[in-house]
C-alpha cells in the first residue's frame, strides 16, 4: 500500500510546525525562570546552576533587609544596600551585604523603608551590583516581636459597648405564645 505524496507533505509540515512550537515553548520557559536566593548565595554560589559565570546570566529573586540610611532615590531609580539580617539583630554586623540598583517604570512601594524586608528581582552584574527591574517590600518591623526588656505596649481600645435596649419591649414569654396559637 503506497501513501500518497500529498499526505506525506502534510505530515512533514505538521511535524515541522509542532517541533517549532515545542522548541519555542522550551526556550521560553527556560529563559523566564528566576532563582530565589539569599544574599550569601549570590556572593558565593553553592549550586551548579548558579556557579561560575552562570550567576550573571540568570534572573534572580534576592531577599534581604534594607540597611538603614542606605536608600538613595532619584525618581524611579533607587540605590540601596541589603543585609541578610535586620539592623537590630545581633547578627547584622556580620551579615553579608549586597548593593542593589533598581530602575523601574514605577517608584518603589510605600512599604520600602529602612529595615524593610525587600525582594529585588533582577540580574547580578559583573560589577557586584544587583540590577533590579522589580522591587517588593514588606512593612519594616511593624509587627516584629517585642525586644526583651522593653516596656509592654498598651492594649488596643476596648470594644464599643452594647447599645442600651431598655426602651425596647421584651419578647413575649414562650408559654403565652403557645396558648395564643391554640
Amino acid at each position: 500500500m503506497k501513501i500518497p505524496s500529498s499526505t506525506l507533505r502534510i505530515g512533514a509540515g505538521v511535524a515541522i510546525i509542532l517541533g517549532t512550537i515545542l522548541a519555542l515553548a522550551f526556550t521560553g520557559i527556560r529563559d523566564t525562570q528566576s532563582y530565589y536566593v539569599k544574599i550569601a548565595e549570590v556572593l558565593t554560589p553553592q549550586t551548579s546552576s548558579l556557579a561560575g559565570d552562570k550567576i550573571h546570566h540568570r534572573e534572580l529573586r534576592v531577599e534581604g533587609f534594607v540597611v538603614p540610611g542606605s536608600i538613595d532615590q532619584s525618581g524611579t531609580t533607587v540605590t540601596f544596600i541589603m543585609n541578610e539580617f535586620e539592623s537590630h539583630s545581633p547578627n547584622a554586623a556580620t551579615g553579608k551585604t549586597l548593593k542593589v540598583v533598581y530602575r523601574g517604570s514605577e517608584p518603589p512601594p510605600d512599604t520600602f523603608k529602612d529595615d524593610a524586608q525587600a525582594l529585588a528581582i533582577g540580574t547580578y552584574g559583573y560589577d557586584g551590583v544587583l540590577h533590579a527591574t522589580a522591587l517588593q517590600a514588606k512593612c519594616a518591623s511593624k509587627y516584629a516581636p517585642q525586644q526583651p526588656g522593653a516596656a509592654p505596649q498598651s492594649p488596643a481600645a476596648p470594644p464599643a459597648s452594647k447599645p442600651n435596649n431598655a426602651s425596647v419591649p421584651a419578647p413575649a414569654p414562650l408559654a403565652s405564645a403557645q396558648a395564643a396559637a391554640n
